[in-house]
């Protein structure tokens, strides 16, 4: 199970021997978007040659990886600036921005951004004004369901730099059981010395749980497992109450739960330190411990049943069983016609 060999080696470096399945290694970390990350934790390590030198290009990937997202959020930022709106940035560029320990390594694909759900519309008319375009058809289907039942709009792409910014008002969709709090992740967002924000470590960790657990069916979930892994270990060392503060934000955003089993995975998994209260394990974590590592030898997804399994609750945790029914009807029409 190579999944669990990358998963050690990210956990501990010198674990990994002579005898290390190299081709395994980096083929489920390519995989799961960890060849960035996997080559800054091997750097300085004894390994063949010929590993040496993917490591090599993948650290030098990394670095312009970076560059390109610090610069994507830069030109976000210039285009909306007029509107003296908070834009708070998410995810992996959030990590770069700030220079959190969670950026060294980390691949970034699209921009994310969160802004007030009010001016929703006059963001996307200044993307749009400064060179973003639509990628799905106005008033089809799939445009009327984002702006309708998603938490952010129909995705934007640049029509020279090829980049993608996807525009958040909240962190889970409306429809979701869960309902977080987006007015308190602005209104607690941090000011950085470009003008954008990103947010609090507790809302930090809250939306890394919120994306690995309660939004989607895991695809990917090691890579947004390690993020909380290193985001954990920076903000505990620096706040004596993280955890008090991070059980009161999970609680206030609805998302506990998915805090907590995230909290749980990341310390069953990548060893991540965690008080006792917050370890244990209950009767589901072995289906996603199950789930997060279902690769073979050659980096390619098995376990199909369990896959399944996780993309319905995916779907049942983003909207109500009858909407669901209409959502699945109307997309299995669209791609019969």
């Amino acid at each position: 199970m190579n999944a669990m060999l990358l998963v050690r080696a990210l956990r501990d470096p010198a674990s990994l021997g002579p005898d290390t399945d190299w081709t395994g290694l980096i083929s489920a970390a390519r995989a799961e978007q960890l060849s960035f990350s996997l080559a800054v934790r091997m750097e300085g390590r004894d390994v063949p040659a010929r590993i040496a030198a993917i490591f090599e290009s993948a650290r030098r990937d990394a670095a312009y990886a970076r560059t390109q997202a610090l610069w994507e959020a830069e030109m976000a930022r210039r285009a909306l600036a007029p509107l003296g709106v908070p834009v708070v940035l998410l995810k992996g560029t959030a990590f770069h921005a700030a220079g959190l320990d969670a950026c060294r390594g980390r691949s970034v694909g699209d921009l994310d951004i969160l802004v007030p759900r009010t001016a929703i519309e006059r963001v996307e008319e200044a993307l749009i004004a400064a060179g973003w375009e639509r990628l799905k058809p106005a008033e089809g289907y799939d445009d009327l369901y984002y702006r309708r039942w998603m938490h952010e709009l129909p995705p934007l792409i640049h029509r020279t730099r090829d980049r993608m910014i996807d525009v958040h008002h909240t962190i889970l969709p409306p429809t979701a059981r869960p309902t977080p709090d987006a007015d308190a992740l602005i209104a607690d967002s941090v000011a950085l010395e470009s003008g954008l924000r990103i947010l609090n470590p507790s809302d930090m960790i809250v939306h890394a749980a919120a994306h690995l657990i309660a939004d989607g069916d895991l695809a990917g979930g090691l890579r947004n497992l390690w993020d909380i892994d290193r985001l954990l270990r920076e903000f505990e060392a620096a706040d004596p109450d993280f955890w008090t503060k991070l059980d009161g934000r999970a609680r206030r955003h609805q998302l506990g739960g998915a805090v907590r089993r995230a909290v749980r995975l990341a310390h069953q998994l990548y060893a991540t330190p965690v008080p006792a209260g917050w370890r244990g394990r209950r009767p589901a974590d072995g289906l996603f411990r199950a789930r997060l590592v279902a690769r073979n030898a050659w980096g390619q997804e098995r376990r199909k049943g369990l896959r399944f399994l996780f993309y319905v609750r995916g779907h049942w945790l983003r909207m109500p069983p009858l909407m669901l029914a209409r959502h699945l009807w109307t997309k299995a029409r669209s791609k019969g016609a």
